[in-house]
């Protein structure tokens, strides 16, 4: 597992997404997130295809807070089986790395 992660959810509503964003980072699970949206979603879900909007939340976190991040995601989501992905971080500079050990614990 990599040291730092960006790890990504998907929800339908923007105060959705603002709630999962500044929830993770009180509890000291992400840095920082970022609300991007709305962006159009198309998707199979029951064997149909759907289109939808959504607002995508973007954190950064530490490898060691991921398991606990994606349970919180997951706890707080408004959706029965959310999105939860997470990309290492294969560069960045010292400092901002730093900041994230430093704002998730």
């Amino acid at each position: 597992m990599a040291d730092f992660l960006i790890v990504i959810t998907t929800v339908d509503t923007h105060d959705a997404a603002r709630k999962l964003s500044r929830s993770a980072v009180e509890a000291a699970l992400a840095a920082s997130g970022q609300v991007s949206g709305p962006i159009e979603t198309t998707y199979r879900h029951l064997g149909e295809v759907a289109e939808g909007t959504e607002y995508q939340v973007t954190f950064r976190t530490t490898g060691d807070r991921r398991e606990a991040l994606e349970q919180h995601l997951v706890d707080a989501h408004p959706y029965d089986s959310p999105e939860v992905i997470a990309f290492g971080i294969d560069a960045g500079r010292a400092r901002y790395l730093e900041w994230i050990h430093r704002a998730t614990r």
